[in-house]
């Protein structure tokens, strides 16, 4: 890992509120792409996912969904619970920055899209009983659609539309297609 990534690792932990969130965005930035240093940091997001800090958590789950894709021994397939957990945390900000990252896990390989897919379809179908399940399942939808938009899978618009027909709310359901329109 070069010294700039550490740097940015380094500077989550600052007290400097600016400071993380430049940290942060840079994080993400080089996630986009492959890195070579995804299991330098791997064991410790992991333990963060668990964090009594829930912007620990939160960046946790956020940045193994981005390294997902520089993940050549598959960990995410076995780590996924871990992270899958997050976008259920008892602070709902933290939960919906997981959820919206969610997708990226679906970029590493077809095993990964599949476990993404599964577990975003039986979210989707499964959550009117959480609080904010309207948000949840707008998240799901742009997720499908992110994921859609990477790699052109016409299963997952047809996933995606399906799921949209379920929803009984048709104020809720014109939000939600309105994510498949014109794009």
């Amino acid at each position: 890992m070069d010294s700039t990534i550490q740097s940015s690792f380094d500077n989550l932990l600052s007290q400097d509120k600016d400071l993380q969130y430049e940290a942060y965005n840079h994080i993400l930035a080089t996630t986009q792409e492959e890195v070579d240093w995804a299991y330098d940091v791997w064991d410790q997001l992991k333990l963060d996912l668990t964090h009594a800090d829930n912007h620990r958590r939160s960046r946790a789950a956020q940045f193994l969904c981005s390294l997902a894709k520089s993940d050549p021994e598959k960990r995410m397939l076995e780590d996924f619970p871990l992270v899958w957990e997050v976008t259920k945390d008892k602070k709902f900000v933290t939960a919906r920055h997981s959820l919206q990252s969610i997708w990226k896990i679906g970029l590493a390989g077809n095993e990964q899209k599949e476990r993404v897919i599964k577990s975003l379809v039986d979210r989707f179908i499964n959550c009117v009983h959480e609080k904010n399940y309207t948000l949840i399942r707008f998240d799901i939808i742009q997720g499908l659609r992110n994921l859609f938009n990477e790699i052109k899978d016409n299963e997952i618009k047809k996933i995606a539309l399906d799921l949209i027909e379920k929803e009984e709310d048709s104020k809720y359901q014109k939000k939600y297609a309105t994510v498949w329109k014109n794009k």
